[in-house]
């Protein structure tokens, strides 16, 4: 396995695997965001620039502001609806976007994060008729096969696993269809996918195939459901999932992992990815549960961070750059430790205006000037949660701004969380970080 696969490409490109959500969907830039915000105002504290620069409650405020005098703009209606989506606010997201979708029914990234509403929800067959509207046809199939429960939780009210590797990627054990154990990336920013050999072990049927990007290739996407996943003491049962004859990642010499867990699975749970004490901890999501999760983490003064999931499976926090923020970066496990070593991944100009040492005399990703320059922060933290001296990427384009449609301070990689522990809460939408 090249260490190509640690380049950019993989990070732009990974999220072309949403569950239920298009590839290529045509997206609004910042300029005709801006132009099409009709009776928004275009100074620089408009709801449409703060939307973009992620202030996303002042920005949900403009939009009220708007709504209050013209109820029927369909733009506001949408930011809002979207706003609330990044938040797992699931009746105002479906309120606010069915509103937008009935006044521009061309509107196709609307009836997209309407879509994702829905799936987020496990409400499966309400997502169906709008990804067939917007040309997603294979994960319509998925879903319409779906019967009983989707992810139905089965076994203990929580189970811990310990990562049997770190690098390049964390790796837990699980079994598929009762089948013996098998090595899985922990990946937050990718799908429940296979490989081609784990669906055929485990009797899968392929409903539907889509051409997608893994990376930096091209592979048939296969989609179907599989009947039962255990995580240690816990089973998921009835649960959509992708495999594709892609290469994952691995180390030279050693077998590829049996596919990736994301978080599509993750938000099922109150999940726990403990970089430092390597262990990976999922927690059914009951108010006793979160309840004794928040006691013990006000016992140890855990950072609690808001949390936004953005194109169905990246979630976002804050974060700063040698003082520089916080504002909203999103967090990747998923992005390779053997790429240099890289921890965070930005643009050029942020790299600058956050005094970011810039080497240009060093090989990049590709090994040549012209994508990607390396450079050294003094500084990186996530809240209270500070590492020193780390070394990442400016990148010449922007990261994923054009598919979340607001900016990001950048990726902090799994080189930067190493040290941490990361609990996601999906319900009350917040990020515990703590040193281990």
């Amino acid at each position: 396995m090249s260490t190509e696969n640690t380049d950019r490409r993989k990070f732009l490109r990974q999220a072309g695997l949403t569950v239920g959500a298009a590839t290529v969907l045509p997206l609004l830039g910042a300029e005709t965001a801006e132009a099409a915000g009709a009776g928004a105002a275009t100074s620089g504290s408009s709801p449409d620039r703060l939307f973009r620069d992620g202030r996303f409650k002042e920005a949900d405020q403009g939009y009220a502001r708007i709504l209050s005098k013209d109820p029927n703009n369909a733009r506001a209606n949408a930011q809002r609806g979207y706003i609330a989506l990044l938040s797992n606010r699931f009746a105002d997201a479906e309120k606010f976007l069915m509103k937008a979708i009935g006044l521009a029914p061309g509107d196709v990234f609307s009836k997209q994060q309407l879509a994702d509403c829905y799936v987020r929800q496990d409400q499966f067959a309400q997502a169906v008729p709008l990804l067939r509207a917007i040309g997603q046809d294979a994960y319509a199939k998925q879903y319409a096969s779906l019967s009983g429960k989707p992810y139905e939780v089965r076994g203990a009210q929580s189970t811990r696993l310990p990562f049997k590797a770190l690098n390049p990627l964390p790796l837990i054990e699980a079994s598929v269809n009762g089948g013996p154990a098998a090595k899985f990336i922990i990946d937050t920013g990718a799908p429940l996918a296979f490989t081609m050999e784990t669906a055929k072990k485990a009797g899968l049927r392929s409903v539907a195939t889509s051409t997608e990007a893994v990376g930096y290739q091209t592979v048939t996407m296969h989609h179907g459901v599989v009947e039962s996943i255990r995580f240690g003491d816990i089973e998921l049962r009835n649960v959509p999932v992708v495999w594709h004859d892609g290469e994952l990642p691995h180390p030279l010499g050693k077998p590829q992992p049996a596919g990736t867990f994301g978080s599509t699975l993750f938000y099922h749970f109150l999940t726990t990815i403990d970089f430092g004490d390597q262990t990976f901890t999922l927690r059914q999501k009951t108010s006793a549960q979160l309840n004794a999760f928040q006691a013990e983490a006000r016992r140890a003064n855990t950072d609690r961070l808001p949390l936004w999931l953005a194109d169905t499976r990246i979630p976002c926090s804050l974060g700063s750059l040698n003082g520089y923020g916080p504002k909203v970066v999103s967090l990747n496990a998923g992005i390779e430790g053997a790429a240099g070593a890289a921890s965070v991944f930005t643009t050029e100009a942020i790299a600058k205006r956050a005094g970011a040492r810039l080497d240009d005399t060093r090989p990049n990703l590709y090994g040549t000037k012209d994508d990607a320059t390396p450079f050294v922060v003094h500084r990186t933290s996530l809240g209270r949660m500070t590492a020193r001296n780390l070394y990442g990427f400016a990148l010449k384009k922007p990261l994923m701004d054009d598919r979340f449609r607001f900016q990001t301070l950048g990726n902090f990689s799994m080189e930067f969380l190493k040290p941490f522990a990361l609990t996601f809460d999906y319900a009350g939408m917040s990020v515990y970080v703590s040193h281990t």
